[in-house]
């Protein structure tokens, strides 16, 4: 019997710097290794500290920068690590680290924070050189002689997104990562394994633990209402903002859009895509077998290059005739393509800007989704504000998370001993503990 510690690093109580140490007869595994969205330098890091050495794996379950960005961090302080992750998710971190040098650039630059970056384009390089690809479904070990055995299964959450199944002697693991149970645009829904019965310990995500609308929302109505009032703005010669994550959002609503108008739901107007979101779609085209089976990506070249929108000359040229502009990023950060963007956009009410996913509530985003007109805004740090002329602001839920009703369901399935509720702020841990695997020993680790 083997005997099992978990330890997290973060990603418990909060949404951000996912990393849990799992620790199996002196075998050490990472699970995820990313930074926190709302903090900035160091704070923004998993409490590495707590490593007392180099993990023998690091498993990263998908490429979201709350779930990678710290890995070129972690390789830096030990470098005999060996990370692990499908082989699209190799690809799709190649790009997310990348871009993640670039920001903390811009970031030191401008708000002075001496710790950025906190690792450079060759630590990147290293990073993803370092990470061993692996199919799903293929069983792989860390060591030669250890017996613990790992595979990955599809967690319909984004390209290469994986659920990690843990097999050691006398006890087997699951850890879920971020999960999505219904088919979306292009991803398929989670698959769970077939030896789900004999899991003894469920480690399991809690996004929306504590979201009782995600429970009633169907998505295909979403849909349709996200077409009614895309065309409605169109109609009016206005033009659709759509502020969406790079990895996984951007990808499922280009092509949503596009099938919308090919269906004659949408009026054909030009469509926008920005840079990182445009980079990652060249990965879900190598990748397109791994997409929801039938379903046919649309050529990139379909989409217009949104150019470059920190010069207001090129913002104000893209809103002459109606479109439809997809850009990053989703919670409208100051200075990124959509708030560059909705800076020009909000100035005239023929305009929409239609969010489609999480806002957090320090974010501009989640200013703007809640602006009234008349409210000024600023949208680039240092800028001036800018008056809302903007009536029509809506918010669509297409998330790639499970509503807490399936997470229940996902949890009813295996008869696990005990259960850990990871990945989800205080209201939705502790929902998830009263609801979810009755007859079990629940576990929600401090940080």
């Amino acid at each position: 019997m083997s005997t099992i510690k978990f330890t997290s690093l973060g990603g418990v109580g909060e949404i951000g710097a996912s990393a849990h140490l799992l620790e199996i007869d002196g075998l050490q595994i990472l699970l995820d290794c990313g930074l926190h969205p709302k903090k900035d330098g160091l704070d923004s890091l998993p409490r590495f500290e707590r490593l007392t050495r180099a993990p023998d794996a690091v498993v990263i379950s998908h490429a979201h920068h709350d779930h990678c960005a710290s890995l070129p961090y972690l390789l830096n302080l030990f470098p005999g690590a060996v990370p692990y992750a499908t082989t699209p998710t190799v690809s799709i971190m190649n790009r997310m680290l990348r871009n993640s040098v670039s920001v903390m650039g811009k970031l030191r630059e401008e708000r002075g924070i001496e710790a950025y970056p906190l690792y450079d384009y060759d630590d990147v390089e290293f990073a993803v050189r370092r990470t061993y690809g692996i199919e799903m479904n293929q069983e792989f070990g860390i060591t030669p002689k250890n017996p613990v055995r790992l595979r990955f299964s599809d967690a319909g959450h984004v390209l290469g997104s994986a659920s990690v199944s843990i097999r050691a002697p006398g006890h087997s693991i699951f850890y879920t990562s971020d999960i999505c149970t219904i088919d979306q645009e292009l991803m398929p829904a989670l698959v769970l394994p077939d030896d789900i019965a004999s899991v003894d310990t469920l480690i399991i995500e809690s996004t929306h633990g504590a979201n009782e609308e995600a429970d009633i929302i169907d998505y295909h109505e979403e849909i349709t209402r996200f077409a009614k009032d895309i065309s409605r703005v169109l109609l009016n010669n206005g033009t659709v903002l759509v502020p969406s994550f790079a990895l996984g959002r951007s990808q499922e609503v280009l092509n949503m859009i596009h099938r919308l108008q090919e269906s004659g739901d949408i009026p054909y107007v030009p469509v926008y895509a920005s840079g990182l979101g445009r980079a990652v779609y060249e990965v879900y085209n190598k990748y397109a077998d791994c997409l929801r089976p039938g379903v046919e990506l649309t050529p990139l070249d379909n989409f217009e290059n949104v150019g470059d929108v920190w010069d207001p000359a090129v913002a104000r040229k893209l809103l002459r005739k109606p479109s439809i502009i997809v850009a990053t990023s989703g919670m409208m950060i100051e200075n990124t393509p959509s708030a560059m963007i909705a800076q020009e956009l909000v100035k005239s009410e023929r305009n929409a800007i239609f969010f489609v996913g999480y806002c957090d509530p320090d974010t501009l985003g989640h200013q703007v989704k809640f602006a009234k007109k008349g409210d000024r805004l600023v949208f680039e740090r240092g800028g001036a504000p800018v008056e809302n002329q903007l009536d029509n602001i809506e918010w669509y839920h297409f998330s790639a998370h499970a509503p807490r009703r399936d997470l229940r369901k996902v949890a009813e399935q295996f008869e696990a001993k005990n259960i850990v509720f990871v990945h989800g702020d205080p209201p939705a841990l502790r929902w998830m503990s009263e609801n979810c695997g009755n007859g079990c020993l629940k576990f929600t680790p401090e940080i």
